[in-house]
């Protein structure tokens, strides 16, 4: 190619970023469920940090470090494993989540931007968008690094109208969900979601 990219492979891209990033995972199931156990303002950093994290794991992968996987792939089989594991410990963390919608409540906490950041590093379906989307559009390796830092930007755009969406979205639903015990139901059924979500990682 001698252009980074067309503007039917931006379109491309971006269609594959809102539909990779919009739909149910354990980074959006999270947020939702942190938005209404917190508010909006409390997921602020648990959002950023998916924000910011995200793009600069798709960067790294596209910059070479899946080659690395290619030829240590017990690395992978490592990440996913721990990443399983952290999402099951998550899963049973919000299921016993306090059913409590008080955004002052500093008993539970909800991810910082450190945290959120460094879980997309064992969060299953982030690897598998990050090695999708670098595969997929990295079309020119002499100029691979800046295909990449595009596909990182448009990312970056996606995952901040995704995180947000999730997070406002839970906080919407503090407005039907007002009784402890429902709130204790919907942690539990995010928790299942969560669960139901690393399933095809578990099995492939």
């Amino acid at each position: 190619m001698n252009q980074f990219y067309t503007f039917t492979m931006i379109l491309s891209i971006t269609s594959f970023g809102l539909a990779s990033t919009m739909t149910p995972g354990p980074n959006n199931i999270m947020l939702l469920s942190s938005g209404l156990t917190f508010g909006y303002k409390r997921t602020i950093p648990h959002a950023l940090g998916v924000n910011f994290g995200f793009p600069v794991m798709v960067l790294c992968v596209g910059l070479g470090i899946g080659k690395l996987f290619e030829v240590f792939p017990f690395i992978y089989t490592a990440l996913k494993v721990v990443g399983i594991g952290y999402l099951l410990w998550m899963a049973w963390h919000i299921a016993n989540t306090k059913g409590s919608l008080d955004t002052n409540n500093t008993k539970d906490k909800p991810f910082t931007f450190l945290q959120a950041a460094l879980f997309q590093w064992i969060n299953p379906k982030a690897w598998v968008m990050a090695v999708t989307s670098t595969a997929a559009f990295i079309t020119d390796h002499q100029i691979a690094y800046i295909q990449v830092m595009i596909i990182s930007c448009i990312y970056f755009f996606c995952a901040i109208l995704s995180t947000n969406s999730w997070a406002v979205g839970g906080v919407m639903l503090r407005r039907f969900i007002q009784k402890k015990r429902f709130v204790q139901i919907f942690n539990i059924t995010m928790a299942i979601l969560i669960v139901g979500s690393i399933l095809p990682f578990i099995f492939e």
